[in-house]
């Protein structure tokens, strides 16, 4: 961090109501040098059609003219190329991919305006921040439905929320902290660049692209005035019992100790979401019991069972430890899993006929991929499921091969141990995770 990037972030911790009316300044050759060498080498291109490797042949001059654009006003953000991926549901997602320098000069703005927002933003906030993972918010979950008195799970989600997101309000948002003029009109440069698809180009007017490097940020600013701030004074001056929540950009789940205070929750999120242009969806939100009360209800009492969610691919519910206490279970969501499975499947078809080495270095980083993420504790049987999955793809494949010598099962349990990593767990438990990071 340069020393300028740090005076920003001492003024921004001291002076909440600070206005920065100067910052375009710090958005130097050498942060765009940052902000290129930080974009992934293989990403696909935008409307462009520049690689980056193509880009880094005479580097220095190029980002010495992009650096000249930018200050004197001659930058120009080009179309986002959309594209199209597989969701888990079966649906399609919109993906937004800008073109090279555009995303140079937003991963630049971001290394900037993050040392403004990064003092502002509220705890319960994990996706796309600096320093803070998925499991981050998995294990701040975990710890406070198992440490405070929560009895019901709302599992919300905004419907289509990059699609929505009001540029006017966005604006007034980002003028709360930032008053310099030239980079306001960066990002509105940014806002209404357009997509293009298949070669037609459609303006945004509400929107911003998923993909693209400053939408997250952008996001999460969104939402820390749309809702983060309303929740956490409707927690501390309206709630009589206890309320958590973790909030994964536009996923977000809360903890409620009384089932009258979520539902009037429910209905005043309505409210407030309607006000800035959002709303949850009516068939991914749901309230649900959940929580060590419901458990001993239903384990002892004869109660109804408890229900189960999914957060960041993670299926939460609840169950005891071995001695007999509340702890809340997680599993790989099943629809990951499948989802996960479908890909390798078609991939697998597509390497039918390449060598038996390569498919098996390339299935090892896939697997070891998959357990990285989901490898946490008590998830050993999802796990197993997996590989045991990615096995069977396999056998299928290598028997379709048409060779004279026939794949049997017993041929392929040794190249399967040769090149498919067998689950261990990788994750620590929630707690003591959280604990070390969070040790107040």
């Amino acid at each position: 961090m340069s020393q300028g990037l740090t005076g920003v972030r001492q003024a921004a911790r001291q002076r909440k109501k600070e206005k920065f009316t100067a910052l375009l300044h710090h958005l130097t050759e050498a942060l765009l040098r940052d902000s290129f060498y930080g974009l992934k080498r293989e990403a696909a291109t935008g409307v462009d059609g520049v690689t980056w490797r193509e880009y880094e042949t005479g580097l220095a001059e190029r980002l010495r003219d992009l650096h000249s654009r930018v200050h004197r006003s001659a930058y120009r953000a080009q179309p986002s190329r959309r594209i199209y991926i597989p969701k888990a549901d079966g649906r399609q997602r919109p993906i937004g991919i800008a073109a090279l320098e555009d995303k140079i000069v937003q991963g630049a703005a971001v290394i900037i305006l993050n040392r403004i927002y990064e003092e502002d933003f509220l705890g319960f906030s994990y996706g796309f921040r600096p320093g803070r993972s998925q499991h981050d918010g998995l294990d701040a979950l975990t710890v406070g439905i198992e440490r405070k008195r929560v009895n019901w799970v709302l599992d919300a989600d905004i419907r289509g929320f990059f699609d929505n997101l009001n540029h006017e309000w966005l604006m007034k948002f980002v003028q709360h902290r930032e008053a310099d003029p030239r980079m306001l009109r960066l990002i509105q440069k940014w806002l209404k660049a357009g997509v293009s698809e298949e070669g037609h180009w459609s303006e945004t007017k509400v929107g911003t692209p998923q993909g693209a490097v400053i939408s997250p940020l952008l996001a999460n600013i969104y939402l820390h005035y749309a809702l983060d701030q309303w929740v956490e004074a409707w927690r501390k001056k309206v709630a009589r019992g206890d309320v958590v929540i973790v909030r994964y950009a536009d996923d977000f789940v809360m903890g409620f100790q009384e089932r009258a205070e979520a539902e009037r929750f429910l209905e005043e999120l309505r409210e407030r979401l309607q006000k800035f242009g959002l709303e949850l969806h009516p068939e991914k939100t749901r309230l649900i019991a959940f929580g060590r009360k419901p458990e001993n209800d239903w384990k002892w009492r004869g109660g109804g069972k408890p229900g189960t969610f999914d957060f960041l691919g993670i299926t939460h519910s609840c169950g005891r430890t071995r001695k007999g206490y509340f702890t809340v279970r997680r599993e790989t969501a099943g629809k990951r899993m499948r989802a996960k499975l479908k890909a390798v499947k078609q991939q697998l078809r597509i390497r039918m006929h390449a060598p038996v080495a390569e498919t098996g270095k390339w299935l090892r980083a896939v697997v070891q991929g998959y357990f990285n993420y989901h490898a946490i504790p008590g998830n050993s049987r999802r796990l197993l499921a997996f590989r045991d999955g990615v096995k069977r793809l396999w056998w299928h494949v290598l028997r379709r091969r048409g060779q004279r010598r026939p794949w049997t099962w017993k041929r392929l349990i040794p190249l399967a141990k040769r090149w498919i990593p067998s689950p261990r767990i990788l994750h620590p438990y929630p707690s003591g995770r959280f604990d070390a990071k969070h040790p107040r």
